[in-house]
């Protein structure tokens, strides 16, 4: 009879609830350091994205000047459009504004209810700036400890 018991125990395979409960605690620890995690890299990337889309404005900016002898004047957003399509993508984002010689883009981040506002300007003298802001939160692509700029 102790034969028969012993030749059961060995041929039950599997695992106990203990180990179970173990494998389980460590996925959730994992999960709890890579949500946060991914969730970040989502927001970097979102303002990734808008600050592209400034740059990609002031290009068309430069491009629309070189067409109206270097005036920024008739420059308006829906002639940036036109000379660069991919801004079709963040229209509704975009803000511009122009003068003889100057220019003004600024493009909202889509991250969340706190997105970052990207700014690139140029100045008569011809210098650009590249400024940002995030309201009173201080993450993403635009912080603080950079004085607001990128």
């Amino acid at each position: 009879m102790l034969r028969k018991l012993r030749e059961r125990a060995q041929d039950e395979k599997g695992f106990t609830l203990i180990e179970l409960l173990v494998v389980i605690l460590i996925i959730g620890i994992l999960a709890a350091i890579a949500i946060p995690s991914f969730l970040n890299q989502r927001s970097k990337g979102n303002d990734a994205e808008a600050k592209s889309a400034a740059v990609t404005a002031a290009e068309a900016f430069e491009t629309c000047a070189t067409d109206n002898n270097g005036s920024y004047a008739n420059c308006t957003e829906s002639a940036l459009l036109s000379i660069e399509p991919t801004l079709n993508d963040v229209s509704a984002r975009l803000a511009v504004s122009s003068t003889a010689n100057t220019y003004s883009v600024t493009v909202t981040s889509n991250r969340d209810s706190n997105a970052a506002t990207f700014v690139l300007a140029r100045a008569a003298g011809g210098t650009t700036s590249r400024t940002c802001g995030t309201g009173s939160a201080d993450k993403g692509g635009c912080s603080a400890q950079t004085s607001g700029t990128w």
